[in-house]
């Protein structure tokens, strides 16, 4: 199985501004003010340079889900100015996450762990996610706001 492989299976497409490639596999009723209860993804990163997701955070929680390939490193900056960072993948018995919610507010980036080729997961939010509710970073911002972070910041910040 390769990334095209999968590309062609699920109909990935790119994800405007965050990176890699994505398809929304489940939408939930809208609510009274017009956002859907939920919504689900999948989605795919590869180790090329330029194929990450950059940092962002969105107004409600959101639940990583790893599926296939190689471990995701992610990176989080907290309301709070807490930084942390988790993997994504299948070692659980090495610390490896194959589920994780990153709580609402929270900046999350990340990419392939040094090594792999490709990533295949999935987010889950509820209420769903809109396009307005996205939140690109700024690394120049971010760094600010996490100075003992700014070198990874920006290598998961794009204009």
């Amino acid at each position: 199985m390769t990334p095209d492989d999968l590309i062609a299976h699920y109909g990935l497409e790119p994800i405007p501004r965050e990176g890699g490639r994505y398809r929304r596999t489940w939408t939930g009723p809208a609510r009274s003010d017009g956002r859907p209860e939920g919504t689900a993804i999948v989605a795919l990163l590869t180790a090329a340079p330029e194929d990450y997701s950059a940092l962002h955070r969105l107004p409600a929680d959101e639940v990583w889900h790893f599926y296939l390939g190689d471990p995701l490193q992610l990176l989080f900056l907290a309301p709070d100015g807490g930084v942390r960072t988790a993997v994504l993948g299948p070692d659980v018995v090495r610390g490896q996450q194959i589920q994780l919610t990153v709580p609402a507010g929270t900046w999350m980036g990340g990419r392939v762990a040094e090594g792999g080729a490709w990533t295949l997961f999935g987010c889950t939010m509820a209420p769903g996610f809109t396009d307005e509710s996205y939140e690109h970073g700024d690394a120049a911002v971010l760094s600010a706001r996490y100075p003992g972070a700014a070198d990874r910041i920006a290598k998961l910040c794009r204009p």
